[in-house]
């Protein structure tokens, strides 16, 4: 049990987290732990590289640009150094925009889009060595966890954050990026629980736009970055937060989930049990929830199915899943853009059936050029998407699916996914992550560039240095 330094046990929950964040900062943490650190940092990049030229991002660099001045902190694929949290607030942003994001499935959350953008901006502005980068990005991605994980109800089955359209992402995320932040600021165990106090009041997020549109979900880790970096930033002035910030009567868990929170949950087994390491990355650049179908999908056309000849599809997933990925059923079988394509079950499929890119489908299919092509259109207008609840008692553990579909000949084709790629039991080989970071960062750098990121990433843990990992992410002048 984590005990705070005056051994405490009994420390209300944000004093307990603080302690375990000044411990793991001053002790240091294994070499496991560093090198998963960095595979979720090059992932992180690869995804904010893919991202850059991007509406939303660029209209968030746009902003942050308005806002004036210059400072130690550069935005990924970017010459432009702005203030720690401007930063962190474009490269949450980018590390998010194209849903690209890894994900841990029991917090039914994305822990890195919000937590390493902040660690990297304070890492560059203090001169942080690799581990040190390393040990902040873990333990905020480990906060960040736990508290989603608390606000998981095993009876129903789901997030009670989801459940009630909030984006616990970035309104966990926000925490994270705050312990990380402050580790790497060096602040002190008081310091870093008002840090944590005060992003408690800052953190939010709405998922109505997985329903019905808007960019706006884009810049949720983004915001949380920035609102980290900037309660670290508070608590180091002196500004400090309620020591009952979790767990009291008007608190973070009674605010966001009510009275099925579960806090107990954020210290269990802290410290000798690493959420961080069921950390999962994605292999297709889509709402995670898409992507059982997408490999049953893809199963079907390995065994010769043809999009063209599906006539009638149906595709059946876990109650909770259905309601991101399933509706409104209209804006799923016809999504007004590329990102809400992103999002649809029906589309998603479609697009596999039919022959995506990448590792299956890629970035390219998802822009509004293809969520609008006809033959995708008109597949994903025949494929439902239904809740099964039989498929419940997976979730969120697993993210499973079942694909059938009537082909002209009128055959029938079922194909059932107990845990989609790169989940439990199937997990992303080293060859397919370092293939998917390749092909994201590609897109703006040079194949030497992205050749010296790998080497840099790789080479934190032994003392490299977290600002030359960020000036090899500018790409050189020929390809701007």
């Amino acid at each position: 049990m984590t005990t705070t330094r005056t051994g405490k046990a009994t420390a209300p929950l944000v004093h307990r987290l603080a302690a375990f964040a000044a411990e793991a900062r001053d002790r240091g943490l294994s070499a496991r732990l560093r090198t998963e650190a960095c595979e979720r940092i090059l992932d992180c990049l690869g995804n904010s590289l893919l991202a850059r030229d991007e509406s939303a991002p660029q209209a968030v660099l746009a902003v942050a640009r308005d806002w004036g001045g210059t400072g130690p902190a550069r935005v990924i694929g970017s010459a432009q150094a702005l203030a720690a949290p401007s930063a962190a607030l474009v490269n949450g942003t980018l590390a998010h925009a194209m849903d690209f994001d890894d994900s841990h499935m029991l917090s039914v959350l994305h822990p890195s889009a919000s937590v390493i953008p902040a660690a990297l901006a304070v890492a560059e502005a203090t001169g942080a060595s690799g581990p040190r980068l390393l040990d902040a990005v873990t333990v905020g991605t480990e906060v960040c966890i736990r508290l989603g994980i608390a606000g998981y109800d095993p009876v129903l089955g789901n997030s009670l954050f989801f459940e009630r359209g909030q984006h616990a992402t970035s309104i966990c995320g926000t925490l994270g990026a705050a312990a990380a932040a402050a580790m790497l600021l060096g602040a002190d165990e008081d310091t870093i629980a008002a840090a944590l106090g005060i992003a408690a009041s800052t953190g939010a997020g709405l998922l109505e736009a997985n329903r019905t549109g808007g960019t706006v979900k884009r810049m949720h880790c983004g915001w949380a970055a920035q609102a980290g970096v900037a309660a670290a930033q508070l608590a180091q002035a002196g500004i400090t937060g309620p020591p009952t910030v979790l767990e009291g009567r008007f608190g973070f868990f009674q605010a966001w989930c009510g009275d099925r929170a579960r806090p107990e949950a954020v210290l269990a087994g802290l410290g000798e049990r690493w959420e961080t390491s069921e950390i999962i990355v994605k292999p297709y650049p889509c709402n995670h929830f898409t992507h059982p179908g997408i490999d049953a999908a893809l199963r079907l056309r390995a065994e010769g199915v043809r999009g063209a000849d599906v006539i009638h599809g149906e595709l059946r997933v876990p109650t909770a899943m259905h309601r991101t990925i399933g509706e409104p059923a209209s804006a799923k079988a016809a999504p007004a853009t590329g990102y809400a394509a992103a999002f649809s079950g029906p589309f998603t499929v479609a697009t596999a059936l039919l022959g995506g890119g990448g590792l299956g489908v890629w970035f390219d299919d998802f822009t509004d050029a293809a969520a609008h092509n006809p033959a995708r259109r008109a597949l994903a207008d025949v494929i439902r998407c239904v809740p099964d609840p039989g498929l419940d008692h997976l979730f969120p553990t697993r993210l499973p699916a079942v694909l059938q579909v009537r082909t002209r000949d009128g055959r029938e084709h079922e194909i059932r996914v107990e845990t989609s790629k790169g989940g439990p039991d199937v997990p992303l080989t080293a060859e397919e992550k370092e293939r998917k970071f390749r092909l994201s960062a590609g897109t703006a750098l040079s194949p030497q560039r992205v050749d010296a990121v790998l080497r840099a990433v790789r080479a934190l843990p032994d003392g490299g240095s977290p600002e030359h990992v960020l000036t090899l992410c500018v790409p050189e002048p020929a390809m701007e």
